[in-house]
């Protein structure tokens, strides 16, 4: 039986080009293609395919959005996300909202069969060469993860407002202290995240999902 296969993106040729590569394995089917999210989201319920290589970059949604619509339609299709983005922020992104698989544009058609494959079988596939960022990345997530828990209330209270863009007099107002406590507390928080500036506390306080954006 073929592996059914559904392209998402949107570059016509790019959707051909991809399709007479992976045809080439008989045991792999393109049975549908899309140019956008909501193409992709309306068509996938009736193609049912086996795995949909989806482009994180569309005209109308972001490909993250896609994909978490797509899970919540089917956990059994396999989601593969095929992108010039090599950024470790982009992988975390997809890996954190269940994508079966990263894999990149410039991948040969030997490594994007073997991907397809991979996560047909029920496997998680990442393309090599972003491993050693993704690790990298990961030990970077546990460090933060022990730096948020060691904040005291009060500390995450501020470095909230911080990444809310609140003055220190705002700050001290909320929060019915002083300014000059305010820039003690700052003080303290910054050596604890390990950063110089508001801008990178305000970066952390994202990037740990204490504020969203």
């Amino acid at each position: 039986m073929s592996i059914k296969v559904m392209i998402t993106d949107d570059h016509k040729m790019l959707r051909e080009g991809i399709k007479q590569l992976i045809e080439f394995d008989p045991e792999i089917t393109v049975v549908d293609q899309a140019a956008c999210g909501t193409e992709c989201i309306e068509k996938f319920p009736e193609v049912k395919p086996d795995i949909v290589l989806l482009d994180i970059n569309l005209p109308d949604m972001t490909g993250i959005r896609v994909l978490k619509e797509l899970k919540k339609k089917s956990r059994r299709s396999k989601i593969l996300m095929l992108t010039v983005h090599n950024e470790t922020e982009y992988l975390m992104e997809s890996l954190d909202n269940n994508a079966d698989g990263y894999i990149l544009k410039e991948a040969d058609s030997t490594e994007l069969i073997k991907a397809i494959k991979a996560v047909y079988r029920g496997e998680r596939y990442i393309q090599s060469d972003l491993i050693p960022s993704l690790n990298a990345r990961l030990i970077q997530k546990d460090t933060e993860y022990d730096m948020v828990r060691e904040l005291t209330k009060r500390e995450k209270q501020i470095l909230i407002s911080i990444a809310e863009g609140k003055s220190n007099a705002d700050i001290g107002a909320d929060l019915d202290i002083s300014e000059r406590t305010v820039k003690n507390h700052i003080t303290n928080l910054f050596k604890k995240i390990g950063v110089k500036d508001r801008t990178q506390a305000a970066v952390f306080a994202i990037r740990n999902n204490l504020v969203n954006v």
